[in-house]
């Protein structure tokens, strides 16, 4: 990062701003699909993803990654369980946007980063610093809140979250770039959602060819809306640090939230907002905590490097960031 100009880093600053604003206003898409039911729109963005995503391959001539992939079964099945954990995450997503849940939802993604540090600790074993347990402990008080408010706990919310937690997890041991992990998801997705929309074309109950041309177009638009904000993210990750990406990523649920409650008017007792503040502060403070942790680790290297010794475990914290973007572009 350190080599690139000052124009790389704006362009680099742009597609991140793009590529999270466009997650974030997504919720004014999913309703312009009714009167498609969730199914049949999850259908339609499985299959209209694959074909975006395969013109771009071919265009870009990039298809080497796949006869590699092919000759290792493992990947392949964890690419199958993350084909399976994004398909519970869209789908609940555009339920639950079409259903008037839009302040939820942004919840799932506030607090996905805090799921994603307790994913860490549970099954990788990894070690949390007391800010990060801090953090993950208001997480807890902000969830009993927001059941009391709701009445029930913010299923929605909790299912988003480790739904798309679990893929991060997934996506990090299957260790493959953005566009082509889409393209093996959607594959896999590939001929189930095909199959349920000649289904429901057969019962009569399909929308593609019943509401008009407009309608048939913005359901097709649904792969161009899942791959344009990953090619831009693409394009922000290799241009600016990740600490600032990070920090980006916050900007998707922010406007999530703020369309639930300015555009869908949303209700927001005290008790739900007694509850979102929480979730903030534990966010500010493992903000605070990755930012810190980042200049002390930034500061060690420098002096290492000025001494010429080796970096060892001892003198750099090489604990994961958790507000680094996780390894996986798919939002919802």
């Amino acid at each position: 990062m350190a080599g690139q100009s000052r124009g790389e880093q704006r362009t680099g600053l742009f597609n991140g701003f793009a590529a999270y604003g466009m997650w974030g206003l997504v919720p004014v898409f999913w309703p312009l699909l009714k009167p498609a039911g969730a199914v049949e729109i999850l259908a339609h963005r499985m299959v209209w993803s694959l074909a975006v995503v395969g013109v771009a391959l071919l265009v870009m001539r990039r298809w080497a990654w796949l006869g590699e992939l092919l000759r290792q079964p493992r990947r392949l099945g964890l690419i199958a369980v993350a084909a399976t954990v994004i398909t519970v995450n869209w789908g609940v997503y555009i339920w639950a946007v079409n259903a008037g849940h839009v302040v939820e939802s942004s919840l799932g993604y506030f607090i996905n980063p805090l799921v994603t540090i307790a994913l860490g600790v549970l099954i990788l074993k990894e070690r949390m610093r007391p800010a990060q347990w801090a953090a993950v402990g208001i997480a807890l008080v902000a969830v009993l809140v927001l059941t009391v408010g709701y009445g029930r706990p913010p299923w929605i919310s909790l299912c988003l979250a480790f739904s798309f937690g679990t893929y991060g997890l997934v996506k990090k041991k299957v260790d493959l770039g953005g566009i082509e992990s889409l393209a093996a998801e959607t594959a896999i997705q590939f001929l189930p959602a095909l199959a349920y929309l000649a289904w429901l074309g057969a019962r009569g109950d399909a929308t593609f060819a019943t509401q008009g041309t407009g309608h048939a177009a913005l359901l097709a638009s649904t792969g161009i809306v899942t791959a344009i904000p990953l090619v831009c993210f693409g394009a922000a990750a290799i241009r600016v640090p990740l600490s600032t990406l990070g920090l980006l990523q916050y900007l998707a649920p922010v406007f999530q939230f703020l369309l639930g409650i300015l555009y869908f008017h949303e209700a927001m007792p005290p008790e739900r907002w007694a509850g979102f503040a929480l979730v903030w502060v534990a966010l500010s403070l493992l903000t605070f905590d990755a930012l810190r942790t980042a200049r002390r680790s930034a500061r060690a290297r420098a002096a290492i490097h000025a001494r010429g010794n080796a970096v060892t475990p001892e003198t750099v914290d090489v604990t994961v960031d958790v507000t680094e973007p996780s390894p996986v572009y798919e939002r919802p």
